[in-house]
């Protein structure tokens, strides 16, 4: 893919995002904040997930693989 086909992809990636957002009718200012307000909004949800999805997961894990192996070893020794 050359450099015009790609400029002209990227072009018309950004006029859809235009069309579906319904930004093209506002002026260039409110665009702007539109679309800091966007970008801040992605940007944390990029975060909090880069954050916290792993810490979820690994406890999701470690609870389910107490469930199928049965009770974990600090819970036998407190029963003895």
């Amino acid at each position: 893919m050359n450099f015009k086909n790609m400029r002209e992809y990227l072009a018309w990636l950004y006029y859809q995002y235009l069309l579906i957002t319904g930004i093209y009718v506002l002026e260039p200012w409110e665009k702007s904040i539109f679309n800091s307000v966007l970008f801040s909004a992605i940007a944390m949800v990029v975060y909090t997930s880069y954050v916290f999805v792993p810490i979820h997961v690994r406890l999701a894990l470690e609870f389910f693989s107490e469930i199928i192996d049965g009770q974990p070893e600090s819970a036998m020794a407190l029963m003895n």
